[in-house]
């Protein structure tokens, strides 16, 4: 049982080393066992992005011909994971791993899939609300579930929602980042109602003759962003030191991707916006720092916020869930 878990913990690795190197870099900071769990859930949740784009670890994204298809595979796979039945698929059985470690909640991962199942139906916000609730789906979620993966338990629903709040921003961050990107691939996630209020609406996004307008938009992000990653300092402040860490570096990262984004102005699509080395270092340095001071309290009023069903839905039932190979210690929480 525990070379079958190694051997997933190893190929989740793999994946996540090519897959994101920013959340890789995040994760070194965790304990081992969250480490690990964090490597498990990242796997699943890679893959099923990577079946709905038509795409390789986050690269090359297509439209796919059979993005129904796509979508009841995933649907398919998952909830055979969740009922404890191997699948045969790696970053399935992984997710089967992580549930049933932590006790992550059904419809967590059945939200996670709601993001994809939009994306697929060429899906489109028309307002901010619209954004923020796909944002939920495929970033904010996985925030919940990696929140679970450090120990938060179910009870502890303002802790779960600001951990949501930072999946949240990180998806904001990407928006922003990869607007000609995605209009190149013929999606967007700006909402209707942005675009139109900038005279963009009906015409090509990826036109260098819009990047004035993008501009613009991309600052409205960064500035959206940034009110959600203030809320999650407040509930990260309550995780062990090392979860703690982790997840203020990822912040500062994501944010540092938000902030250049809307720095950079029409250049910001010129070329991918990447984090050296060096500034990740020096942002995980500046998250070292912040994880020794109380954040400064901010209200989570105004902010977009999970409906209550899908947090407390309890998970379906499963065969008995295996052992880790490890001692059990303190249960604990992605974004």
């Amino acid at each position: 049982m525990s070379e079958e878990r190694d051997r997933l913990v190893e190929e989740a690795g793999r994946t996540i080393a090519r897959g994101s190197k920013s959340f890789r870099f995040a994760s070194q900071i965790f304990d081992l066992e969250t480490r690990e769990r964090s490597w498990l859930l990242y796997s699943w949740c890679r893959a099923c992005d990577d079946i709905t784009d038509g795409q390789t670890l986050g690269h090359d994204a297509q439209v796919p011909n059979d993005p129904d298809a796509r979508i009841a595979f995933i649907r398919d796979a998952t909830d055979r994971a969740l009922a404890g039945q191997p699948t045969g698929l790696v970053p399935f059985d992984a997710l089967a791993r992580v549930a049933g470690e932590t006790a992550i909640p059904d419809s967590l991962p059945h939200d996670h899939l709601a993001g994809f199942a939009r994306d697929a139906a060429g899906w489109r916000p028309e307002t901010e609300q619209d954004l923020l609730s796909y944002c939920y789906q495929v970033a904010g979620v996985v925030g919940v579930m990696m929140a679970h993966v450090m120990g938060v338990p179910a009870s502890d629903r303002d802790t779960l929602d600001r951990a949501s709040d930072l999946g949240i921003a990180f998806q904001l961050a990407n928006i922003a980042r990869d607007i000609v990107e995605d209009a190149r691939v013929g999606r967007t996630y700006l909402p209707r109602e942005w675009t139109s209020a900038e005279g963009i609406e009906g015409k090509g996004l990826a036109d260098p003759a819009h990047r004035q307008a993008l501009a613009r938009i991309a600052t409205r992000l960064a500035d959206l962003a940034e009110r959600y990653r203030r809320s999650s300092m407040v509930g990260a402040a309550r995780l062990p030191f090392r979860s703690r860490w982790a997840v203020l570096s990822a912040a500062r990262i994501y944010g540092w991707v938000a902030t250049r984004a809307a720095e950079l102005g029409p250049r910001a699509w010129d070329q991918r916006i990447v984090t050296t080395k060096a500034t990740k270092f020096a942002l995980l340095a500046a998250a070292l720092w912040d994880s020794f001071r109380a954040p400064a309290p901010v209200s989570r009023s105004g902010l977009w916020t999970r409906p209550k069903a899908a947090a407390t839905a309890p998970p379906r039932s499963r065969r008995a869930r295996p052992s880790t190979g490890r001692p059990a210690g303190r249960r604990q929480n992605r974004s």
